[in-house]
């Protein structure tokens, strides 16, 4: 549900009378399972149709990696591609894409799990607790293999960004002595 189909007052006391809970921007049920599908839609109504990529914490917590999402959302559009911004609920990056980076999720485009952590290891506009939280949320729900991540930052090292992101790893607590790859946190 959203403020196109009830007022905002009146989704607002749905949730103080236990009868929905908020999804990003959106609202659902207490009832409805708040998984993948949900979370891209309520992104979906966010961006206002915009054909946006969901990138950063706003891919990690339609992932579920994280609990809630980044306002405004993260979002990027491949290299080459224009889009125009519309409203508030959303900032927009431009960024070097493959193919394979990019998954569909209920109309939506989400980048996949591994980019998703990359994107946040190399973000040029910093890298905090909450960040390095949606990475660990990423392993630690097994949609990244830290090791399979570990592999990808040593090949991206001469990559704008790509030392740092693998320093942001390691800080985060991926990475034991001896660069063995774990979750220690």
């Amino acid at each position: 549900m959203t403020t196109d189909d009830w007022p905002a007052a009146e989704l607002h006391a749905a949730v103080l009378a236990g009868e929905l809970v908020p999804v990003g921007a959106c609202w659902a049920s207490v009832a409805e399972p708040q998984d993948v599908a949900l979370r891209a839609a309520s992104y979906a109504w966010s961006v206002s149709g915009v054909p946006l990529v969901a990138a950063g914490r706003t891919a990690a917590w339609i992932w579920g990696a994280c609990s809630r999402p980044p306002l405004p959302h993260d979002s990027c559009v491949p290299a080459g591609e224009r889009s125009r911004r519309r409203g508030a609920w959303a900032g927009v990056r431009e960024i070097a894409l493959r193919p394979a980076d990019v998954v569909l999720l209920a109309g939506v485009r989400v980048l996949g799990p591994d980019a998703t952590a990359l994107d946040l290891l190399r973000d040029r506009r910093g890298f905090g607790p909450a960040d390095a939280d949606a990475v660990r949320g990423l392993v630690a729900t097994s949609l990244v293999d830290p090791r399979h991540l570990s592999t990808l930052l040593a090949a991206s090292g001469r990559l704008p960004m790509g030392r740092q992101a693998q320093r942001r790893f390691r800080e985060a607590g991926l990475e034991a002595d001896g660069g063995q790859p774990a979750l220690t946190r």
